[in-house]
């Protein structure tokens, strides 16, 4: 997939081959990666469900701790509900806002200690594993939820999360991105690639790069809402409408 995305870009940029080129391979898989790591947030559209396991006496958990069995997935972006298993099944946490669990159950001197019933996340952030951005391994984690009541067993929790993929290296990497996603790579890469540009024109054909990475955004996440129940899946344009409020309903709103 590395090797599509790098001719596809280079089309885009019209990059002439060596010894002229623009814009070397190094930099132009850099900026694809980057573009996949923001597709992945923008669009939420890699959906998996990870583990993880609960310390006896530990509310608080970092989004690196929740594994995936996915190798094309680095880690998660957001957590979007939890359950934890119950013999041969699970029970639902209910989720919460942080402003909410943070006076109705920090705001509390003698806590109490049981099997979860509620959560909300607590740091923004994502993981913070792999190098998607080029920025390193393990520098970036700051994502976590707290759980309440306070654990009293090591509950396996499953953890429904927003997630962001490996970085390509590759052309035998696994990507993780679903199609038609996929099609909107090249166009931000390209963007980012112009956007080193020192002339006025390049920089205008970066904007017109851009408005097309949107336009393939939309598509995608048009494509991928069935007819059939079409505002079920976040960010349907139309999913606040049919609930008649001029909002779309709020996980822990009760």
């Amino acid at each position: 997939m590395l090797t599509q995305y790098l001719n596809l870009t280079t089309q885009l940029l019209q990059n002439p081959p060596a010894p002229s080129t623009l814009y070397t391979t190094a930099n132009l898989t850099n900026y694809i990666n980057i573009a996949r790591g923001q597709i992945a947030g923008e669009g939420q559209c890699i959906i998996r469900i990870g583990t993880l396991t609960t310390t006896i006496g530990t509310r608080n958990y970092p989004f690196s701790q929740i594994a995936f069995t996915d190798t094309g997935v680095q880690g998660a972006i957001n957590v979007q509900r939890l359950m934890y298993n119950v013999g041969t099944g699970q029970k639902w946490i209910k989720g919460k806002s942080w402003a909410w669990f943070d006076f109705q159950r920090f705001n509390n001197p003698v806590p109490t200690s049981g099997a979860p019933t509620e959560w909300a996340q607590h740091s923004q952030g994502s993981a913070g594993t792999g190098s998607i951005t080029g920025e390193g391994s393990g520098t970036m984690s700051s994502g976590s939820f707290y759980l309440d009541p306070i654990p009293d067993l090591a509950y396996v929790l499953n953890a429904n999360c927003a997630c962001y993929p490996i970085a390509l290296a590759a052309d035998t990497d696994k990507e993780a991105l679903p199609y038609l996603w996929t099609d909107a790579v090249p166009y931000f890469a390209a963007y980012l690639a112009l956007m080193t540009a020192q002339t006025s024109t390049r920089l205008q054909q970066a904007q017109q790069l851009f408005a097309l990475y949107e336009q393939f955004m939309q598509r995608a996440r048009t494509f991928a809402n069935p007819e059939l129940n079409n505002f079920a899946y976040a960010q349907s344009q139309d999913r606040a409408n049919r609930f008649g409020s001029g909002q779309a309903p709020q996980q822990g709103a009760a």
